[in-house]
């Protein structure tokens, strides 16, 4: 986590209102994946899908210019497999290790990022028998987990407290409806929650 952590923007210290962007499932299209890279200001942190080519070479370019990094992990809906996370998708009631070892593959997808995010995953995150050994295994390497905040029953938030691993939640996602003007109120409104909070998290997928 601290070893790739970007440097705090200008003034991120000055005890102002603090917000962070998440835009995920980058590494998909290549297209799209090089414009977030070289039109989104540093301080937006990226997270990459497990799933895209060359991984390396871009995650080397949006460090290279000043993002943060998140890898998604693909974790156990609730309507699985209808709604299908990829490859490697951590499931309930298998056993850990061998969950362990799908973790183990997606985490050597890429390197350079200070921790990951649950891409989907509400049954499993829901789950302390399965998804404490995956806490665990966080804690041990010194990474950071990122909750998109999209179910209310994950027990994220009590398991990284209980093996020290840095931890967020997002606030909101900012592009449930995925047009210009709709973006822009969640945005004023992840404004004002940063205001009452000091801080706020907001995520959106990576769409044009």
């Amino acid at each position: 986590f601290e070893a790739y952590a970007q440097p705090l923007p200008q003034g991120a210290d000055d005890g102002k209102p603090q917000i962070a962007v998440i835009v995920t499932g980058l590494g998909l299209n290549s297209t799209g994946t090089t414009a977030a890279i070289q039109t989104l200001p540093g301080p937006v942190t990226l997270a990459f899908a497990p799933y895209g080519k060359n991984l390396g070479a871009a995650v080397g370019t949006a460090r290279a210019t000043g993002h943060e990094i998140l890898l998604e992990v693909p974790l156990e809906p609730f309507d699985y497999p209808d709604s299908d996370p990829g490859p490697d998708t951590l499931l309930t009631g298998q056993a850990p290790r061998d969950n362990l070892n799908k973790l183990y593959s997606v985490m050597g997808k890429f390197g350079g990022y200070v921790g990951v995010i649950n891409h989907m995953g509400a049954r499993f995150t829901a789950s302390t028998t399965d998804f404490a050994p995956v806490m665990e295994e966080l804690g041990a390497r010194g990474l950071g987990y990122l909750d998109d905040g999209s179910s209310a029953r994950s027990v994220a938030t009590q398991l990284a407290a209980a093996n020290a691993v840095p931890f967020g939640k997002a606030d909101m996602a900012l592009d449930q409806q995925p047009a210009r003007q709709p973006i822009l109120d969640q945005l004023n409104a992840l404004e004002s929650k940063a205001t009452a909070n000091c801080s706020a998290i907001g995520v959106l997928f990576a769409l044009p």
